[in-house]
């Protein structure tokens, strides 16, 4: 026998894996790909949570309710989050100018990114959000997740990343976030 909490959780990790097959297949500009993907569950989405908090109370002090916590709520409650990320990159478009430098070497000598690596990412995360929705998984993208995984132990420093936070609840539990 299958009960539902056990079905759910795998119907969220079958959407998981074919979210990160999504991302990886999106289109990218030159060809170039540089998408990475990753998922979290259990304790590890619990530490996640945690390091969320943290930085809220760090960096929005008594507004951290409003963004941070509310979202570490939202990952704590959630079964997974996906994450989708892109290495830091130069497309070596000529005079493209895009990402605000002269060129991709300027761009690179100030530490910056180039701004096609963020168009794929956005292509990339609408394709794997799409995936869920398809799936009648509840999703969010969060920043904030990103930022909390970027932040944490072992990460690659050249990756930037995004969070798709996933739920299959009897209630969306993105959609009326207020205050608790």
């Amino acid at each position: 026998m299958y009960q539902s909490q056990k079905m759910e959780e795998q119907a969220v990790l079958q959407v998981a894996a074919e979210m990160c097959a999504a991302a990886r297949t999106a289109p990218k500009a030159k060809g170039i790909d540089k998408i990475c993907t990753m998922v979290l569950t259990g304790e590890e989405k619990d530490q996640l949570a945690k390091k969320m908090e943290e930085i809220g109370v760090r960096d929005f002090g008594e507004k951290a309710e409003d963004w941070y916590i509310r979202d570490a709520r939202n990952v704590k409650d959630a079964q997974a989050v996906v994450f989708i990320g892109t290495k830091k990159d130069y497309r070596g478009i000529a005079k493209c100018s895009f990402c605000g430098f002269e060129n991709c070497g300027v761009c690179k000598q100030e530490g910056a990114r180039c701004a096609f690596s963020y168009v794929d990412l956005g292509i990339a995360l609408g394709s794997a959000a799409a995936v869920a929705a398809d799936a009648r998984i509840d999703n969010r993208i969060m920043f904030s997740a990103g930022k909390a995984l970027m932040e944490m132990e072992d990460m690659p420093e050249d990756v930037a990343w995004q969070g798709i936070v996933l739920s299959t609840a009897g209630k969306n539990i993105f959609f009326d976030r207020k205050k608790k």
